[in-house]
């Protein structure tokens, strides 16, 4: 089985695949502030079977994890949520959750290329830590917690952080004036303001998720790593990032 980057491989090529294993791979890596994913494409095209991703492991760990899901699917497995399955990890069990589809530009790009819509349903595999906890459980590891991302909740606050980290704006922001860049500093740190080169004397310290709230499209720009920037010429503007 095969893994690529979106858009990196041609339909023909992932068809191709599909055929001759019932599934094909995607595997995206991540860096130092986003989890790396992998998930395919051809299950519920070959077995009407949600498609299937997953975060934060080693592309050749996933890989074979989701092979092996792809193997059980062509022998009639049908995998549930809140279910524990045993056979993929030794001593551990895992379980699945349903993906929202707001989620679905943001991590299935080859697949919406691929089946020219995003009328699919996709199911997220969940390993637990060390302990055996999972993300939703008190006791779940917290050094995990943004290796991955739960895709069926938070659709109304993607970014990797706590809700309540402090990110900068200005008072123009916060007395209406439009949010039109933003600056994901080196250092981590959030900007938000609405001119490029905003007066820092008036720089006021918010939490982030105030910012999502007051201005919710800004919830697109969650993936922007930092030493990235994003612009836009109004509210409402596509955003372009850079560099």
């Amino acid at each position: 089985m095969e893994s690529c980057h979106h858009h990196s491989v041609s339909n023909k090529e992932i068809a191709d695949n599909i055929d001759q294993f019932g599934c094909f791979i995607v595997h995206v890596e991540g860096d130092d502030y986003l989890p790396g994913f992998t998930y395919t494409i051809g299950l519920f095209q070959q077995y009407n079977h949600p498609e299937i991703i997953c975060f934060g492991l080693a592309s050749e760990v996933a890989g074979s994890m989701l092979n092996y899901a792809c193997e059980q699917v062509a022998a009639n497995q049908v995998f549930k949520v809140q279910t524990p399955y045993s056979e993929f990890i030794d001593r551990y069990t895992i379980q699945f959750i349903d993906v929202d589809e707001s989620y679905y530009q943001d991590y299935f790009g080859t697949a919406n290329h691929y089946y020219h819509h995003t009328d699919y349903p996709v199911l997220q595999l969940i390993w637990p830590d060390k302990e055996g906890y999972f993300p939703w459980d008190p006791a779940f590891n917290p050094n995990f917690k943004f290796r991955q991302p739960l895709l069926d909740r938070n659709t109304d606050f993607k970014f990797n952080e706590e809700r309540d980290v402090a990110v900068f704006t200005s008072a123009q922001v916060l007395t209406g004036s439009p949010i039109l860049f933003v600056f994901h500093d080196e250092d981590g740190y959030w900007q938000f303001h609405s001119e490029p080169e905003p007066d820092l004397s008036e720089a006021k310290l918010v939490s982030l998720e105030s910012i999502v709230k007051m201005d919710p499209t800004v919830n697109e720009l969650f993936q922007l790593s930092p030493g990235q920037w994003a612009k836009r010429g109004a509210r409402g503007d596509t955003w372009e990032w850079g560099p």
